[in-house]
């Protein structure tokens, strides 16, 4: 298939198109991305195991399968050739993302001294998460500019009760949930900037990078400051 031929066959805006370099770059990311996220959730799980309640447990078990999806299904997507099957990967990848969202926050959440606080707030996190996903999936290519909006303001939604957070998780666990959020929002940059060489990598690398923090925070909230 022709370059010209793979352009006209894409469907939603956006770079499609990857040098093979790229596409090694972006696979190695992924790929180191998705045995950390095995290696290191399976420690995290095994020890949670110990030192956590049962609703904790399911809610850290959740989180580590999410971020497993996002990376599997992010693997597939990015790196299948241009074609029906690429655009319905694209579909769960882009929703994968509110998914992983909703995933991290709720252990963090399920730690607020206030049940209704913390049901609350998880409840908001998880429509607004589960609205995301509905768009992506039913309307794919709709309102994917106004999506990166809303994936921040979902993922930064815990600065509504960052006083109760502060006052009920330790100083550590808060300093690497912070971290990866920036990492996180950082790494958006290189989602958005498309004509950037090896932007896909980058920006995995960023997404990498932060859920990485975000399960250290976990680690640090749910095992070792309970020792």
């Amino acid at each position: 298939m022709s370059r010209q031929s793979e352009l006209s066959d894409i469907p939603f805006r956006g770079r499609y198109v990857y040098s093979r370099a790229e596409l090694i770059a972006d696979g190695v990311v992924h790929g180191i991305g998705l045995v950390l996220a095995v290696s290191a959730g399976s420690i995290l799980l095994a020890f949670a195991a110990f030192s956590t309640g049962p609703w904790e447990y399911v809610a850290t078990l959740f989180y580590v399968v999410s971020l497993l999806a996002l990376l599997s299904i992010s693997f597939a997507y990015n790196l299948w050739p241009i074609s029906p099957v690429k655009w319905v990967l694209r579909r769960f990848d882009h929703a994968a993302i509110y998914l992983l969202i909703a995933g991290t926050y709720t252990p963090f959440l399920a730690q607020l001294d206030d049940p209704w606080l913390a049901a609350t707030m998880i409840a908001v996190v998880w429509g607004a998460a589960a609205l995301g996903m509905a768009i992506k999936i039913c309307l794919p290519g709709r309102f994917d500019r106004l999506a990166v909006v809303f994936y921040l303001a979902i993922g930064w939604s815990g600065a509504v009760v960052a006083r109760t957070l502060v006052a009920t998780l330790p100083e550590t666990t808060l300093w690497l949930i912070v971290a990866g959020g920036i990492a996180y929002s950082f790494g958006v940059v290189f989602f958005v900037w498309q004509r950037l060489r090896f932007q896909s990598a980058a920006w995995h690398a960023f997404v990498v990078i932060g859920a990485g923090l975000h399960l250290a925070a976990m680690l640090d909230c749910l095992v070792i400051d309970r020792v």
